[in-house]
């Protein structure tokens, strides 16, 4: 069994999956091929703080944002938990239950909040392509009620041409934040795919652009109340890829979206070119903000949820 300092490698057919245990469990590299498909690291690798920002990290791969996405005080039975950017978990080493050629079980601890994070990952060759099945279980390890939220972070690539699809019943976003404000501010409603911009021009959100562009928007999908809208995918016909992911509404109502071309981190130094399809439990990113979406595990309650990356090699190819 891989230790807390090695990585953790699955593989199926010419598909490779990298994990980090020692990294906050970060899905670090997901390769077809020569392909790599997620955003490469902006800084070197290296240890983390409990309070650093997101931005100081190497800012790439994939992680798991728990107990929230934005940094924010909470109010619980215990008192206020200070919660920081992107979480937890990203944070923390984690331990390595168990360990083979095409999957691997990882876990970790929050330190802000009394909660556990198990993620189990299978690699599998599809007819298509190749299958990714994440299962995470959470369990509330404290004495009182704990509130939290979950957010997938996988930063995939883009490349200029890309088309990101959504469901059919998707023709709204809430916007989260917009570098410039140039889709407006936070709390605004976007229409997808053809949104009108803050200076009254339109765009296309569904196509990625080049990395001179500088864009950085986070916006949000849901609640999704059908099975069938459960999904999203970004397209690379460039490449012959096709990239799915798929989550169960039911459990994780909402779907992320965050679209940077050069946009972000702000100041100097390299910028994320990427496209992350989050499933998450709620459309803001802060746990701070209470809705319809809020969610709490009482002592010693567990909750389970599934995710799933479906790659389609030989996409848009005769």
């Amino acid at each position: 069994m891989a230790g807390a300092e090695e990585n953790v490698v699955i593989r199926a057919g010419d598909c490779v999956v990298t994990l980090m245990p020692a990294l906050g469990g970060k899905i670090a590299s997901i390769r077809v091929g020569a392909e790599e498909l997620l955003q490469g690291p902006l800084n070197p690798y290296g240890p983390r703080t409990q309070t650093m920002g997101f931005a100081e990290g190497d800012a790439s791969g994939w992680d798991e944002c728990l107990p929230s996405v934005a940094e924010c005080p909470v109010e619980t039975a215990a008192g206020t938990a200070q919660v920081p950017d992107h979480g937890d978990l990203w944070r923390v080493k984690w331990q390595v239950l168990g360990a083979n050629e095409d999957s691997a079980t990882l876990r970790a601890n929050c330190f802000s909040l009394p909660l556990q994070l198990t993620r189990s990952s299978i690699l599998s060759k599809t007819t298509s392509g190749y299958k990714l099945e994440l299962l995470y279980s959470l369990t509330n390890l404290g004495a009182y009620t704990v509130p939290w939220s979950w957010a997938a972070h996988p930063l995939f690539t883009a490349l200029a041409g890309d088309r990101i699809v959504l469901p059919e019943s998707v023709h709204e976003l809430r916007l989260e934040g917009s570098g410039g404000n140039r889709l407006g501010i936070g709390g605004d409603s976007v229409s997808w795919p053809v949104a009108k911009l803050a200076n009254g021009s339109t765009a296309d959100l569904s196509v990625a652009l080049g990395a001179e562009t500088g864009i950085g928007d986070k916006l949000f999908a849901g609640p999704l109340t059908d099975a069938k809208d459960g999904w999203c995918a970004l397209e690379r016909p460039s490449a012959g890829l096709k990239l799915t992911v798929k989550f169960d509404p039911k459990l994780t109502p909402y779907l992320g979206l965050w679209i940077c071309y050069g946009g972000w981190p702000e100041g100097d130094g390299l910028k994320q070119v990427c496209v992350a399809m989050e499933p998450t439990t709620a459309p803001v990113d802060s746990l701070a903000i209470g809705g319809k979406w809020s969610l709490a595990l009482e002592a010693g309650e567990t909750f389970t949820w599934p995710m799933t990356l479906e790659i389609e090699s030989g996409f848009g190819r005769v």
